[in-house]
């Protein structure tokens, strides 16, 4: 009788989770414990906020390339072409390096209300994140909505709809359920983007496994945990989407 690969996958791993148990030293957990929690939400909220926003952005960006006319369409290729083309971690300091060392020198800034948030570090990794991601679904987008087919599209101003409602109703449910398989996967590569933000001081899921080593000289623990927490976090991120997959986009 073969024994299903799933099995055999599964006792491996569970064999190894039982090595790792038994051999490694996790007694720094309690001391740790309380700053990996804060930064797993520090990983959840930078990711959940860029995706919100980087999608809000990257629809008019798919849009004025696939519609737009000239002067819409060249900026946005442009935007999506230099986003691409560039290290995250690159843009992260041109962002933080750059416009945080260049707004102390505006008298109306340092002495504006925005200036103690503007000091801090999260509004440049979010920015950065947000900008990096909507500049890949900008592109992912400008494909799903030149699939929509035509006729859709024709028969909807035929029957008098508003532009807007057609958009709404027709247009972006239509190219988000085209563009859900590449989103999915575009989410997956943002969350294992954040980590870049801890080389600006923002302490999240990498950074505390890096203080770990830090104070502690340990190594393979903190990663091995760390290398856990991500998959488990892609793996609701997966089930997600297919779980939006199955049930389609309602606009």
């Amino acid at each position: 009788m073969m024994i299903p690969r799933r099995l055999i996958m599964l006792g491996l791993f569970a064999a190894f989770v039982i090595w790792c148990a038994a051999t490694l030293d996790w007694s720094w957990i309690p001391a740790y414990a309380p700053l990996a929690l804060s930064g797993l939400w520090v990983t959840i909220w930078l990711l959940v906020v860029s995706l919100v926003l980087g999608f809000a952005l990257a629809v008019p960006l798919g849009l004025a390339q696939a519609i737009g006319p000239w002067y819409l369409a060249a900026p946005a290729r442009a935007f999506c072409t230099v986003i691409r083309g560039t290290p995250l971690l690159l843009q992260i300091w041109l962002l933080y390096f750059g416009l945080g060392s260049l707004f102390p020198q505006f008298p109306w800034i340092r002495e504006s209300e925005l200036w103690p948030y503007l000091r801090q570090a999260w509004p440049y990794a979010i920015l950065s994140l947000t900008l990096s991601y909507a500049g890949y679904e900008g592109e992912v987008m400008r494909g799903a909505f030149a699939s929509v087919q035509k006729g859709q599209i024709e028969a909807a101003r035929a029957f008098g709809m508003p532009r807007f409602t057609m958009f709404r109703r027709i247009w972006l449910p239509q190219a988000i359920r085209q563009a859900l398989p590449t989103l999915g996967g575009e989410t997956i590569l943002q969350l294992k983007a954040t980590p870049l933000v801890a080389t600006i001081t923002i302490v999240e899921l990498y950074a505390v496994a890096a203080r770990v080593r830090q104070d502690t000289f340990i190594i393979y623990e903190p990663l091995l945990l760390l290398a856990l927490g991500y998959m488990l976090i892609a793996g609701v991120i997966t089930l997600g989407f297919r779980w939006i997959e199955r049930r389609g986009p309602r606009m």
